[in-house]
């Protein structure tokens, strides 16, 4: 569970910590506690390979299989409280989820898929090429893992900010399973199942099917009296491992993913000065609450219920329903894992990632046709990843790679502007199709010179071409290429078998691109560059205790070059008065401290607990917001980054005890995001004020049977998950799911 306090409220609250402890009864076991009552080893596979995260001269966070499924995550947001200084939030732009990661005031805000992530989510080794669709559900996962800082090493271009890393369970080889049906608030029912198959002493099967119905959603619509935010969710996986020979293994997954869903919701909370509150009256009622009344409310309308600004109804007739809108994804993985030797160990993983989505958005967020959007569009990836790993259990071990990348996408956009001229809607097409590859090699290895100092070397060199090609009001083609390196160098200095500290250095490397929103010949041709960032880290590694406590802290300073920036500027060109340009036009240094402790008590409870501090500042930021032929120079350099909170502190207890025939567990605790920006411009509408998020779980487990109640949110917060002000025209924000709750029944065998 996360809990989530003011600060001044953060004392109190650790204070009735004991009081809570002396409450529980005697426990007869600790989850995570080994047999001799320490904590059990956490193994990461943060490079590539398997290993004790106490002992990596990195800076990881890690959460397993039980913790994962106490949690009763829904999805990758419930499970972020593991790590210090990261925001995870779904900015409501599109269907499927479309993530806002970010890892040390680094990420990306955006739904088009020409903006490439900052942090990269990976699932069973495969990068996802866009946030669309990167807020995974969390079922049947083995593994979290939050990487933080550049991982351009093993990871690549990309992953300047971090890696969320995931793995799913691997078919066991027996024959078992589980079923387990949920029922919540907002008239929400889940179904998911694990089918594990022995077929053979060589081929092992495993099954996955997941339904999830919402059929009530977060927002009350004021004009039509509907619960707008239905989801319904399916998922069909199979997955066989086989064993041809000793060391050999080649496993194949298939996933199909579908998604019907209404169109994510958005809130007007248009200013004085803006376009739309000054022109035509729409406008927040005192400059902070949207339009509607209330984050949970809404005024959007479709069809028969939509209304004009200017003038009578210009038949607008959109093909689409905002409550047909679809996300569906398939994905295709190979595996092969070959231990060669005792030595050698060989990896080739192939995947293949689709999804296709129609949805039509309600930007303006107000009953009259302002400013609509349909956006159909279609994304595919290709990867390929061979790897040599030695490891012979002496001075040095090292990986060798290589890596192959090729995606496409398109985007259909139609747009409808309302409020242009009287009874008539202008419809703007636009069609953009982008392709990109990537090529790379890679190293990172390990040398032991002393029985107390390792050395880290490593490095990637990679290779990036993309096109472009735009048809519509705008039309143009262009295709460019970068290539960059990016080292990596690491001392570990291991002080006793209990501590250890390190001093790191790493580069990452994100890719240029070219606009995908464009409004001239210039903005659809002419491409933004990569941006580059080098850190650098001191830290400390402990157990203590006896084993029942591990205690880590990092100090790091990161220097943020070329940094890219999406900007909303007007445009009379672009037709809906708006442009989002992408420039490279700021330079910024972030630095930090983060402290992490897990704590096995006398009483059996397991404590997680974790502290991010962090400073992220533009040393310059200077941008034409003019036009070429007139430039207009702003400086920006006062602003905040966007979700770059200044403090962030977590605390959960996991508890278990017997009770009657049974096991009885508890997961609770807090999770705190100091107050911080959503928006570019950091508009005061759109600001996050400091919110605690608290959840809890109850568990009891009797035979092969367990019951559960579970809380998300508990505290009701609705923090905005996405703050945008588009170019004065009007602000839209979406606020974060309310209060949940549900109860479960599970059965395994």
């Amino acid at each position: 569970m996360k809990i989530f306090v003011r600060n001044a409220m953060l004392p109190a609250y650790l204070s009735l910590v004991p009081t809570l402890l002396l409450l529980l009864p005697a426990a007869s076991f600790a989850q995570q506690s080994g047999a001799d009552g320490v904590l059990e080893e956490i193994t990461v596979t943060a490079r590539k390979r398997v290993e004790n995260v106490q002992g990596l001269a990195l800076s990881v966070s890690a959460m397993g299989a039980k913790e994962i499924e106490n949690n009763f995550a829904t999805d990758l947001r419930d499970l972020v409280y593991i790590s210090p200084n990261l925001i995870l939030d779904d900015t409501s732009q599109g269907p499927g989820g479309v993530a806002a990661a970010y890892i040390r005031g680094i990420g990306v805000s955006e739904v088009e898929k020409n903006f490439d992530p900052a942090v990269g989510v990976v699932v069973d080794g495969v990068f996802r090429g866009t946030m669309t669709g990167s807020i995974d559900r969390a079922i049947d996962i083995a593994r979290v893992e939050v990487l933080r800082g550049p991982q351009g090493t093993l990871f690549g271009r990309n992953t300047i900010g971090g890696v969320i890393n995931m793995e799913r369970t691997k078919p066991t080889g027996e024959n078992g399973g589980k079923i387990r049906a949920g029922f919540g608030n907002y008239e929400t029912t889940t179904l998911d199942g694990v089918l594990n198959f022995a077929l053979g002493d060589a081929t092992a099967l495993k099954l996955t099917a997941s339904y999830k119905d919402q059929g009530e959603g977060y927002v009350t619509n004021n004009v039509t009296g509907r619960k707008d935010g239905q989801v319904e969710y399916t998922a069909l996986g199979i997955n066989p491992l086989f064993k041809p020979t000793e060391g050999l293994e080649i496993e194949f997954t298939y996933l199909q993913e579908r998604t019907d869903q209404d169109t994510p919701t958005l809130l007007n909370i248009a200013q004085p000065g803006q376009v739309f509150c000054a022109g035509f009256g729409v406008c927040s009622p005192d400059g902070k609450t949207p339009i509607s009344g209330g984050r949970y409310r809404s005024d959007q309308a479709y069809g028969d219920d939509v209304t004009w600004i200017l003038g009578e109804d210009p038949n607008f007739d959109p093909p689409l329903s905002p409550y047909d809108t679809t996300y569906d994804a398939d994905t295709i993985q190979l595996d092969v894992r070959w231990d060669i030797n005792d030595e050698y160990r060989f990896d080739y993983i192939f995947g293949n990632w689709e999804t296709e989505e129609t949805v039509m958005t309600d930007w303006d967020g107000v009953q009259e046709v302002m400013f609509h959007t349909d956006r159909p569009a279609e994304y595919e990836q290709d990867s390929h990843e061979l790897r040599l790993t030695y490891d012979a259990g002496s001075d040095l071990s090292y990986t060798v790679g290589a890596y192959f990348w090729d995606s496409e996408y398109t985007i259909r956009l139609l747009s409808w502007i309302g409020f242009a001229a009287p009874n008539f809607i202008v419809e703007l097409p636009q069609t953009t199709f982008q392709t990109s590859e990537s090529w790379a090699v890679f190293f990172e290895g390990d040398y032991a010179f002393s029985d107390r100092w390792t050395l880290t070397l490593g490095g990637r060199h990679t290779r990036d071409e993309k096109t472009t090609d735009q048809r519509g009001v705008n039309n143009g083609e262009a295709a460019t290429d970068w290539s960059e390196f990016t080292p990596k160098v690491a001392l570990k200095y291991q002080i006793n078998d209990d501590a250890m500290v390190y001093g790191l250095y790493s580069a990452g490397y994100r890719a240029g691109g070219f606009n995908g929103r464009v409004d001239s010949d210039e903005t659809a041709t002419v491409p933004y560059d990569p941006e580059t960032v080098d850190n650098f880290e001191l830290g400390y590694k402990s157990e203590k205790l006896d084993g029942r406590m591990t205690f880590n802290v990092v100090a790091f300073y990161m220097d943020y070059k070329d940094k890219q920036e999406e900007i909303q500027q007007a445009s009379t060109t672009s037709g809906t008065g708006q442009v989002t340009r992408v420039v490279n036009a700021s330079n910024a240094t972030i630095s930090g401290l983060e402290v992490e402790m897990m704590y096995l008590a006398e009483s059996g409870m397991i404590l997680r607990a974790n502290l991010g501090l962090l400073d992220a500042e533009y040393d310059d930021f200077i941008v034409n917001t003019g036009t070429t032929d007139t430039p207009v120079m702003t400086d920006f350099s006062h602003l905040d980054f966007r979700r770059a909170p200044e403090f962030t502190a977590s605390l959960s207890a996991m508890y278990e005890w017997s009770m009657g025939s049974g096991m009885a567990e508890i997961l609770a605790g807090w999770h705190y995001i100091d107050d911080h920006a959503v928006d570019f411009l950091n508009k005061p509408e759109l600001n996050n004020d400091a919110q605690n998020m608290v959840n809890a779980s109850f568990n009891y487990n009797v035979n092969n049977w367990r019951f559960s109640a579970f809380g998300h949110n508990l505290l009701d917060e609705d923090g905005y998950g996405i703050g945008f002000d588009v170019a004065n025209l009007w602000s839209y924000a979406a606020a974060r799911p309310p209060r949940t709750y549900g109860f479960e029944v599970s059965y395994a065998w």
